[in-house]
């Protein structure tokens, strides 16, 4: 993908399915999972038609009141072996800091974890609420420099540096340097 390329958009086709599908498996109304996931419930419908523009802290407030890993909503069925480009792969948007989330590989049933590739720019935080509890979130990163973790103590992350950090407490992540890339492990408990 080329700088001029805008960035591509939410898979929004399987997000509405998997939506959907877990609403309907967890037997919640629109109305009551937009009231635990804390968003309107004309957004949880626009997101379950197909339509809107999910970012990722509204993707992870549904997919903690559904109980279900981010990557459920997100991760289209893939082939046994998988090479994403790239550029590639379903990307969600944060919307308070300049922030984006690839996911790179989801949990195979009865694994629990996560990857994915970040970019970003210097500016706003990305806070991130807790996860689901036991959660660990694994920072490799890649290039740039970087504040992650705890809030009130983030460490500075330089390329090469690795950390590990609970992710069922509140934690950041914030660019310190244009072009900032990383590696993002998330283990659930």
């Amino acid at each position: 993908m080329s700088s001029t390329e805008p960035p591509r958009p939410a898979p929004l086709d399987t997000i509405a399915r998997a939506l959907r599908q877990e609403r309907q498996a967890a037997r919640l109304s629109l109305s009551e999972l937009a009231k635990r996931a804390g968003v309107a419930k004309s957004t949880l419908s626009q997101l379950e038609s197909g339509s809107g523009n999910p970012s990722v802290e509204t993707l992870w407030a549904l997919a903690s009141a559904l109980g279900v890993s981010l990557s459920a909503l997100v991760d289209p069925p893939r082939p046994a072996v998988t090479v994403i480009r790239a550029g590639e792969g379903p990307v969600v948007h944060s919307e308070h800091a300049d922030y984006t989330a690839t996911l790179l590989a989801a949990c195979p049933p009865n694994a629990r974890r996560d990857a994915y590739a970040i970019t970003a720019e210097p500016g706003s935080v990305r806070a991130s609420d807790p996860h689901s509890p036991g959660t660990v979130e694994h920072v490799w990163l890649g290039t740039g420099s970087a504040l992650a973790g705890d809030p009130d103590t983030p460490v500075t992350l330089s390329p090469g540096d690795y950390m590990s950090y609970p992710g069922d407490r509140p934690h950041v992540f914030q660019a310190l340097a244009a072009g900032t890339t990383a590696l993002f492990l998330i283990e659930h408990a």
